[in-house]
């Protein structure tokens, strides 16, 4: 299986070609305004493009797909029911949780991630490979604060449910570089305090002028950081950018 990706310099998001070389068909996983090399690595090696699946409909995970489908002649588009709602473009494809497409002999079965966006949707590969898009990445977790998200119960649960999945599948991100479910179990501080490994911390911080209890500073994909707090006013927890906490 041909898995190969372009990431967008200002944004970091991934776009991705999934080929099967003996069948001569692929699909492609979100845009990213950087598709073109990917529709040209299909065309150089004789791969038909029969699906063009989306993961959740923000801007820096549908940009330029309209444009790589016209190139390509129109392949259908494959989303989740939410996620269609908010595309300017029609899904012609519908996918819920556990659903599974054949698509040219490749086997993609969606998982359904809530939490960063509500129609989320993650896609396993012919059991091997699973999109993540931005709810798990390498060494960190989506955010769920952006209004429309569904919220840090939803995140969680979709992270440790994609925990469940094989430790030799490779991960692929909506941003950034890939990894394995069994690197993520190990190394990811997110994880690794919801299977109780580790214990969480209990900071005093400002978010938004609100005071909260900060539980988690970890690293985040872009080079900053990435925080899980609680407020202090309403007991409501999520994940923020490192860029919204005020320490000290």
């Amino acid at each position: 299986m041909i898995v190969e990706r372009t990431e967008n310099p200002q944004w970091l998001s991934n776009a991705y070609l999934v080929a099967d070389p003996e069948r001569g068909t692929g699909v492609l996983i979100d845009g990213n305004e950087d598709i073109d090399p990917l529709i040209d690595r299909a065309e150089a090696d004789g791969i038909e493009i029969t699906h063009f699946l989306v993961t959740h409909p923000h801007p820096d995970h549908i940009a330029g797909i309209a444009a790589a489908r016209e190139r390509l002649g129109g392949p259908p588009l494959v989303a989740h029911e939410a996620t269609a709602a908010e595309l300017d473009e029609e899904v012609a494809v519908i996918m819920g949780d556990g659903d599974v497409l054949d698509a040219g002999g490749l086997e993609i079965e969606a998982i359904f991630t809530p939490g960063h966006a509500p129609g989320h949707l993650a896609f396993l590969i012919d059991g091997t490979d699973v999109f993540t898009a931005d709810v798990l990445f390498k060494g960190t977790v989506g955010g769920c604060a952006s209004p429309g998200a569904a919220g840090f119960d939803a995140l969680k649960a979709s992270v440790m449910r994609l925990m469940e999945l094989p430790p030799e599948t490779r991960v692929h991100p909506g941003h950034k570089e890939p990894t394995t479910i069994a690197e993520q179990e190990a190394e990811n501080p997110f994880v690794r305090i919801w299977r109780g490994i580790d214990a969480t911390g209990d900071e005093e911080v400002t978010v938004w002028d609100r005071p909260a209890t900060m539980k988690l500073w970890a690293p985040d994909y872009d080079g900053g950081n990435k925080a899980w707090i609680v407020f202090g006013d309403s007991g409501e927890e999520t994940i923020v950018g490192g860029s919204q906490v005020v320490r000290g």
